[in-house]
């Protein structure tokens, strides 16, 4: 269990109902985007907003993928060849194909983002894999997810001017197993967005550096 950042209670883990979740109101977002949108920025990054929908579908891909073998590496990531399209670009496993328009992208955000949610539901709780916020389990692996999939849509939003609040239970959850001294007391998905750099927090400055903790509690 872990305790809210908000009120203080104990929360229940984050699950694999919560990564699934999170990719459905992601893609239902995702289906009103202007089709001419795509190439613009996603809000304070500098990718565009496809490149950052195809960077939420590796993560996913990415989380699973750490949990696959029978003994996960504990000092490195599974080798999956990385690839940039540019420079200035996120890194790859996969890629969308960009002829199958936005439809085919969100096609393989849903695909990743089950692969996940099976992982996390099949993978024992004992299971430690990599990754760089820190040696993680399951849970830690679908917080991460929840992490990319809320922040990184809204950045995605605000490129396209669409609305984006997710639940603030899914915030929580976040908030709890990732960020665990982040300041209670304010909205969760506020202080999500503060927590990874995207907006100030009353009594709190943005922060220009941060890191999430991956680690089992």
């Amino acid at each position: 269990m872990s305790r809210s950042v908000e009120t203080g209670s104990v929360l229940s883990p984050v699950t694999a109902d919560d990564v699934d979740l999170a990719v459905r109101l992601a893609v239902g977002v995702l289906r009103d985007a202007p089709a001419e949108g795509w190439d613009g920025k996603a809000g304070s990054l500098e990718w565009d907003c496809w490149e950052t929908v195809e960077h939420i579908a590796n993560d996913l891909f990415y989380y699973a993928g750490q949990l696959g073998p029978q003994s996960p590496p504990l000092d490195t990531h599974v080798p999956f060849a990385l690839r940039h399209k540019r420079p200035d670009g996120p890194a790859y496993f996969l890629f969308a194909d960009r002829d199958a328009g936005p439809a085919g992208l969100l096609q393989v955000l849903e695909t990743c983002g089950a692969l996940l949610v099976a992982m996390v539901r099949t993978t024992p709780s004992g299971v430690r894999a990599h990754h760089a916020a820190g040696v993680s389990d399951p849970e830690g692996f679908a917080a991460l997810a929840l992490q990319e999939t809320l922040v990184h849509m809204h950045d995605v939003a605000e490129g396209f001017g669409l609305a984006w609040t997710p639940p603030s239970d899914l915030c929580s959850r976040v908030l709890a197993r990732l960020f665990p001294e982040a300041p209670g007391g304010a909205d969760p998905w506020l202080t999500l967005l503060w927590a990874t750099g995207r907006a100030e927090l009353p009594g709190h400055p943005r922060l220009t550096m941060w890191r999430s903790n991956s680690t089992p509690h």
